[in-house]
């Protein structure tokens, strides 16, 4: 039995096998096929689900689309984009971003620095209340602020303004209160994840950094701006950079507020152009153009704030 065993071991048939088996293994986890393994699947959702749809809409651009017929028409959508109304939309979704990344950028960092303080108790409680808002339905958000921000006397927020003295608010008819509403909403959303990012930042500083200062006799400001804002500044660089393209990307906010038509168009963005051309007036080709000048406006705006805040750079330099 024995004898059997080894010929079997020593049969070249059975040996086979298990080398190709172990130089494929010795191949896969060679370091210069391991890294393009791990990263193929990123290359491929990347490919799928953006590269390709970017070089579809580029090309959509460039066409009339109707049912059953496509035809290329050259610059034709670009030259009807630039009207009136885009520049209402472009300066909805600029005044937008520029108060976004103002609130979301300045309050958070506070919140944040208080709940990593000894002053603040019930940190965790705080921290999962901070961020309920970002797992809640915008749907449902957009239905509660409607009924909060009413025109009616007894509305909420009429209320409140009574208090004071004031006259009711018309919220949703009037361009300034309509921009409150938006940026509130989106403020209220995504502060708690913003506090986040920068509790996490807060608690990679060492404590021996403040403890030095502290002795040196530097006094709260001077600690915030020497050790706490230059540890911060990559997860500021980042919260402002993911701001910037989520403020001239807007569109949920507006939506749920005025259901898709605002008065005026005081609450229209690009986005929102996008989508009453494209999916509401069925053309494609002019909404795809539209999305191409969003596409080049974010890139711009964020190559030039990354590069002004030095975001290119090496450590060392």
């Amino acid at each position: 039995m024995s004898g059997l065993d080894v010929n079997k071991s020593n049969n070249p048939s059975t040996l086979a096998p298990a080398k190709r088996e172990n130089k494929m293994l010795r191949f896969l986890n060679s370091k210069k096929v391991a890294p393009y393994i791990f990263v193929f699947p990123f290359i491929l959702s990347f490919s799928v689900l953006t590269l390709y749809p970017t070089i579809q809409a580029f090309i959509m651009s460039f066409q009339r689309i109707l049912p059953g017929q496509v035809e290329f028409i050259g610059l034709q959508n670009y030259q009807r984009i630039f009207n009136q109304t885009f520049y209402k939309a472009l300066a909805n979704s600029t005044i937008f971003m520029l108060l976004t990344v103002l609130i979301l950028v300045t309050v958070p960092i506070i919140l944040a620095i208080l709940l990593d303080s000894r002053l603040v108790k019930f940190k965790t409680f705080f921290r999962s209340a901070l961020f309920i808002p970002a797992l809640t339905s915008i749907v449902v958000a957009g239905v509660i602020f409607r009924l909060v921000f009413s025109e009616s006397d007894q509305a909420i927020a009429n209320q409140i303004v009574g208090f004071f003295g004031f006259d009711p608010i018309r919220w949703q008819f009037t361009a300034w209160s309509g921009m409150f509403l938006m940026v509130m909403m989106a403020s209220w959303r995504w502060m708690g994840v913003n506090v986040l990012y920068f509790l996490a930042g807060l608690q990679n500083i060492p404590k021996e950094l403040y403890e030095s200062a502290e002795i040196d006799g530097a006094n709260i400001y001077q600690r915030f701006t020497n050790v706490t804002l230059p540890f911060l500044k990559p997860i500021i660089i980042f919260v402002t950079t993911i701001s910037i393209i989520g403020g001239f990307r807007v569109f949920e906010e507006s939506y749920v507020i005025w259901q898709g038509t605002s008065p005026g168009n005081i609450g229209l963005t690009l986005v929102g152009m996008l989508y009453q051309q494209g999916i509401q007036q069925n053309d494609m080709g002019f909404g795809a153009a539209i999305g191409v000048i969003l596409l080049i406006l974010i890139f711009v705006v964020s190559i030039i704030y990354l590069l002004l805040t030095g975001a290119f750079k090496r450590g060392d330099e």
